[in-house]
């Protein structure tokens, strides 16, 4: 049989660096790496994670260079898994936010995500407030073509009521950004009582582009007095033929930003950009400043990628 994924719930005890399962006849040994925080407070906030498993080659590496594996393996896994990034329109009605907990199914040619609940908001404190975006991110092994979205509440809080504007799911390692327009509530008490719904996209709003591929950036600050930073630090990777991506901010919140660049600190990011081919032939890092330690002195950046063969 092929294994192909695993949910890690939080239910279950929790894990150091992943979980491996034998099959019956002991002939064979599956390893899922994990090395993600499964927290509302921390890393995207997901406390739901599905793992791929890896080839043998990698687990074999573990014993021999722990370093060089645990970097080989999250590349691996980011390539096997598709990130999605929700962004959730709550409608400038009256009494259109909701203080219930809201989840959402993205459903596939192949697969669906299964419940996801959306309980850390990147852009506001207080998520699904009148006339407000927030945005989620949701990971996910290979669902195939995205066809359709089930998003509702639990009905639970004090204003439970909600009115959905719109659902936009972008997917940069496919490719494609698609619109599910709603306009419609989610109250037991309005409209047709219902407070969970199916929406399909809008083809005329969908919109296509080169995909994204995964780089790890590794990211060393120098060993000397006020080395660190808080500043929101970036990167742009540049490309033969003037081709460069966009300028990306290694932390996704100021708690991270907080953690990370300290003194003497080696720091590791996998994330998606625009391919720039299999040469980098420069690239452009610094931070926004601001903040009361924003001075950073950095000691080197590492960055490595999946090329099309898989190496």
């Amino acid at each position: 049989r092929l294994l192909t994924s695993r949910r890690a719930p939080r239910e279950q005890p929790p894990v150091k660096s992943g979980v491996s399962a034998g099959c019956c006849c002991h002939s064979c040994r599956y390893y899922f790496p994990c090395q993600r925080w499964l927290a509302v407070e921390e890393d995207d906030g997901q406390i739901v994670r599905e793992l791929v498993p890896v080839d043998e080659a990698f687990v074999k590496k573990d014993s021999e260079n722990d370093g060089q594996s645990l970097a080989t393996l999250g590349l691996e896994q980011k390539a096997k898994s598709t990130t999605y990034t929700v962004k959730v329109k709550t409608g400038d009605k009256k009494n259109a936010g909701t203080d219930a907990n809201v989840f959402i199914t993205l459903y596939g040619s192949k697969d669906d995500t299964g419940i996801v609940s959306l309980k850390a908001s990147k852009i506001n404190k207080n998520k699904f407030e009148r006339g407000k975006v927030d945005e989620f991110t949701v990971e996910s092994v290979d669902i195939g073509d995205l066809k359709k979205i089930k998003i509702g509440h639990d009905n639970k809080g004090n204003s439970t009521g909600w009115f959905l504007e719109w659902v936009e799911i972008d997917a940069p390692s496919l490719g494609q950004c698609l619109k599910f327009p709603c306009g419609r509530w989610l109250d037991k008490s309005e409209d047709d009582g219902a407070i969970e719904r199916i929406i399909f996209p809008a083809e005329l709003q969908t919109t296509e582009y080169i995909p994204f591929v995964p780089y790890e950036i590794t990211v060393y600050t120098s060993d000397i007095f006020g080395a660190g930073t808080d500043a929101d630090v970036f990167v742009v990777l540049y490309g033969s033929d003037g081709i460069c991506t966009q300028q990306k901010s290694l932390c996704l919140n100021k708690r991270e930003q907080r953690m990370y660049f300290e003194r003497n600190s080696v720091n590791q990011f996998i994330v998606e950009l625009e391919d720039v081919g299999d040469v980098i032939e420069k690239i452009r890092i610094g931070h926004k400043g601001g903040g009361l330690n924003s001075g950073w002195h950095l000691d080197r950046v590492a960055i490595r990628r999946l090329l099309p063969n898989g190496k």
